[in-house]
């Protein structure tokens, strides 16, 4: 197994203009007119942090919800990287979408770059999800599987020893996994990977509690 996965290397921030561009980039082309759809699959389906005017169960194929991406600043720290959701190539992946009206983008999708791209490791990407009332054209932050924060073919035990361990600025990473697992059962949306690694936990809880 190459080191790279389980070994997390350094990184760095993106620089203000670095990140400016890249959200130019995104929306880039779009009618400034006109309100847009952003997906949600892990903390914004709990915290989305900006005002919308709709919002819908979603399911996006192509990708499913995994914990691929090291967390060095929100989650851990560079020394001691959490770990935090992100959307792989593969399989389907059930979330939220959220109306964004047009004259709150600007603020909302600056508050939002700077909470999921401070790394450059999502690719923002509008793909296509299906909702009750037709298919939503959507904004959504994609795992880089070239940038360094990626993680692949991790040891089921190391994952687990770092959802506990870990804690970044925004708080525990097991604190994340948990109130993930608690959107998604209260939107009633059904992940057997995280509820599997939900009873991991809680049996690694008991045995040490």
């Amino acid at each position: 197994m190459p080191s790279s996965a389980v070994t997390p290397r350094p990184f760095r921030v993106l620089s203000d203009e670095e990140r400016s561009a890249s959200l130019r980039q995104a929306l880039l082309g779009r009618d400034t007119g006109q309100d847009l759809w952003v997906f949600g699959y892990g903390s914004l389906i709990w915290r989305p942090e900006f005002d919308f005017t709709e919002q819908r169960m979603a399911l996006l194929r192509g990708y499913h919800r995994s914990l691929c991406l090291w967390s060095r600043i929100n989650r851990g720290t560079p020394e001691q990287p959490g770990l935090v959701f992100g959307l792989d190539a593969g399989g389907s992946c059930k979330g939220v979408v959220y109306r964004i009206p047009a004259n709150r983008i600007a603020d909302t999708m600056d508050a939002l770059w700077r909470r999921e791209m401070p790394s450059g490791a999502y690719t923002p990407k509008w793909l296509e999800t299906r909702t009750d009332d037709g298919p939503v054209a959507a904004l959504a932050f994609v795992m880089n599987r070239h940038t360094d924060a990626y993680v692949r073919d991790l040891p089921q035990e190391r994952l687990i020893d770092i959802v506990r361990t870990a804690h970044g600025t925004y708080g525990p990473c097991l604190e994340y996994v948990v109130e993930t697992s608690r959107a998604l059962r209260r939107s009633g949306i059904q992940d057997a990977r995280l509820e599997a690694l939900m009873r991991q936990l809680q049996t690694e809880s008991a045995l040490n509690g």
